[in-house]
């Protein structure tokens, strides 16, 4: 059944992806009437999220971002859809990054990198950095159920040199690479609900108190990497700008949680600046009334 659905929708997605970029937003808009106003997908979690996130906004404002984000949303969608057939030149052109210089002085200290951002804008592009840094590098990844889709997805995610690497494997990979001396750069989208029994840590994140993921701090503590974090910004239809901000170059000297609370703190920032771009849709508050006492 896998293969079946493999053949009959992957040439679909293909041909949708060979398009230029001004008639795939033509589809984005059309699937953006039907996934908002016909279809109405998760509207209200979006709009919980929203009126948990900005109580101070009024319903007009909260109803204008969802409207936003949803545009948004779909523009990401099928840009994850180019990203299978883009030329690197193209994806070059549009996701521009602002300070490299950050990787070069860090490498020289012979370390490793815990890279970590949110959901934010667009986070699959993000994959072209490894075209202009040193480090091997590496994205966590969750597997596709139907294993034809997901060996596409791999391969199409490591046309820069990406290596994606399954959560689980993660530590397994960083004690090989540092036992050869390979300096890595791993990357972790750190903002989402963790499963409860996997929780050690509840923070407030606009102003709700939440189980928070601690796996990036975690790692560069006990591995003794930098900490950076990824600033992306939506210039424009389909034109991003991504920066860097080093959190930190000494991980151990930080007690636990305060690196996940920088971390934090960034996300909200950012997210408060324009939150349109953000991924809505994930119930990330779905936990809030679960807090131990």
């Amino acid at each position: 059944m896998n293969f079946l659905v493999y053949i009959f929708v992957y040439p679909v997605i293909w041909l949708v992806s060979m398009l230029p970029f001004r008639v795939l937003y033509a589809i984005s808009d059309g699937i953006y009437l039907l996934v908002y106003h016909i279809i109405g997908y998760r509207k209200k979690v979006v709009l919980s999220n929203l009126k948990l996130a900005f109580p101070e906004k009024s319903d007009k404002e909260l109803l204008e971002i969802r409207k936003k984000f949803y545009h948004h949303f779909t523009d990401v969608f099928i840009e994850m859809i180019k990203f299978f057939t883009v030329p690197k030149e193209e994806i070059f052109k549009r996701y521009k990054f602002t300070n490299l210089e950050l990787f070069e002085e860090l490498y020289k200290d012979g370390k490793s990198i815990i890279l970590t951002g949110p959901h934010y804008a667009n986070w699959e592009w993000i994959m072209s950095l490894d075209a202009f840094v040193k480090y091997k590098g590496y994205a966590a990844f969750t597997r596709v159920a139907n294993p034809y889709f997901n060996d596409k997805v791999l391969k199409s995610r490591a046309k820069f040199g990406t290596h994606l690497i399954l959560t689980s494997k993660i530590i397994a990979e960083i004690k090989h690479n540092q036992q050869h001396n390979i300096q890595a750069m791993y990357g972790l989208l750190s903002d989402q609900s963790p499963q409860l029994s996997k929780t050690f840590y509840w923070r407030e994140f606009f102003g709700v108190k939440v189980p928070i993921h601690t796996g990036a701090e975690m790692l560069a503590k006990r591995y003794d990497m930098n900490m950076v974090y990824i600033e992306t910004k939506k210039i424009k239809r389909g034109y991003y700008e991504t920066s860097f901000r080093l959190i930190t170059n000494e991980a151990q000297k930080f007690p636990d949680y305060e690196l996940t609370d920088i971390f934090l703190d960034k996300v909200e920032k950012q997210v408060r600046n324009q939150p349109e771009y953000y991924f809505w849709t994930h119930k990330r508050f779905k936990h809030k009334d679960k807090a131990p006492k």
